[in-house]
């Protein structure tokens, strides 16, 4: 018999290319988001997809019911600027992941998923730009992202309370900075891969001669590709291990050095100027991939470069479409 999946959040970024995967893999995938199916990023009519709200028992009660393997995507959030003005918004999430758990408990879910965030390392260890790579161990002592940070490492340690006190099997990956195509790129959700591209897109495309940055540029983040995300996703569900795991790059760049590689893939050079005032997080960030390698054997394997362009075609094409209409 086909494998019984349910991924949480199936309407969002990652969400959407998990569903597809699984799909091509044989697995009978029930696909749930609380956004109505017309707002999906991606919907495909071989899953059983369906609108419910998770903060609820009974829709987790109806989500869960005859499923062998849960995917738990769902989540509150979006960019820097999101979950900096909206704390409590990514913090109630918290009821996602605890009623989710529960009923997978209940309904005999063998093995569950939680989707977590390098939001939950601790600022003291990300405040220069040239800093170690964060390794799993980093998260404590406690000091995550406030609101949505906080959310994620309470919802890693009811996994693992799970796992200790009712034997439910469960995994736990800490993405770091997904991008790719066909992700949110407008809105103030968006991540900053998407809102450079959609900002170099725009000011090529109608003549503008610069682009924001939020902050001096010179802050530093690693950012992981799509493909890398499912395929390093699938391995820590797959593998032995209930720690949480990194699923990120260790390529680190500077802000700046992201807006120099997009601007070279669109063929543009564009004055800069910054806005110091805006969000910015942590001052720097990027994923050691030492433990999920020696667990799993993966590590991803897309240059940033190579993955911003075909992020970038996608971005631009859909802002082009917007400006002739």
């Amino acid at each position: 018999m086909a494998e019984r999946v349910l991924i949480t959040g199936a309407g969002g970024h990652i969400g959407g290319y998990l569903t597809a995967q699984l799909l091509s893999e044989g697995a009978d995938v029930r696909a749930v988001d609380v956004k109505p199916a017309d707002e999906w990023l991606q919907r495909y009519e071989d899953a059983e997809n369906l609108t419910l709200d998770l903060r609820l028992r009974e829709d987790c009660e109806r989500a869960v019911a005859g499923m062998s393997v849960a995917y738990n995507l769902a989540c509150d959030m979006g960019g820097m600027g999101y979950i900096d003005e909206h704390k409590a918004l990514c913090m109630l999430s918290v009821l996602i992941n605890t009623q989710l758990l529960d009923a997978s408990r209940g309904a005999g879910v063998e093995r569950f998923l939680f989707a977590s965030s390098a939001c939950v390392y601790a600022a003291g260890k990300q405040s220069v730009a040239e800093l170690e790579p964060l390794r799993e161990q980093d998260a404590y002592p406690a000091e995550p992202q406030d609101g949505y940070g906080w959310e994620k490492l309470f919802g890693e340690r009811m996994c693992r309370h799970f796992t200790e006190d009712f034997g439910l099997e469960t995994r736990v990956v800490r993405y770091h900075n997904v991008y790719g195509p066909r992700g949110t790129f407008e809105g103030g959700r968006e991540k900053v891969p998407a809102a450079i591209c959609r900002r170099v897109a725009e000011a090529r495309l109608t003549g503008g001669g610069e682009i924001e940055i939020w902050g001096d540029g010179e802050q530093t983040r690693s950012f992981t590709y799509i493909d890398d995300c499912i395929e390093g996703t699938l391995a820590v569900m797959r593998g032995p291990s209930s720690e949480p795991l990194n699923v990120g790059s260790a390529e680190r760049v500077s802000i700046n050095e992201l807006a120099d590689i997009v601007e070279g893939i669109a063929g543009t050079s564009l004055e800069r100027t910054y806005d110091t005032s805006a969000p910015q997080g942590v001052r720097g960030r990027n994923s050691d991939n030492t433990l999920v390698r020696k667990l799993t054997g993966w590590e991803p394997s897309t240059s940033l470069e190579d993955g911003l362009r075909p992020t970038y075609a996608w971005i631009e094409e859909q802002v082009a479409a917007r400006i002739a209409a």
